[in-house]
């Protein structure tokens, strides 16, 4: 399943990258892209598993980013 979420307060183009490396190692994630222009993320992820996964990577991104926010 691939969707597309808008990120709220993403700081840096750096941190940015931070969480795109993070949340790549999930297990589950096919794959993930976030724009720091347009402040969106692409997440492509078991369909099966999607809400948990997303739960992941919510916590992943307050790690790098602890303003950062994922409107779903």
């Amino acid at each position: 399943m691939k969707k597309v979420f808008k990120l709220e307060d993403l700081d840096c183009a750096n941190c940015a990258a931070k969480m795109e490396r993070s949340i790549a190692k999930i297990e589950g994630v096919d794959s993930v892209s976030i724009s720091f222009l347009s402040q969106r993320m692409t997440l492509e992820a078991d369909e099966s598993r999607f809400e948990e996964i997303l739960d992941q990577v919510v916590r992943t991104c307050k790690k790098v980013e602890p303003d950062c926010k994922i409107l779903r």
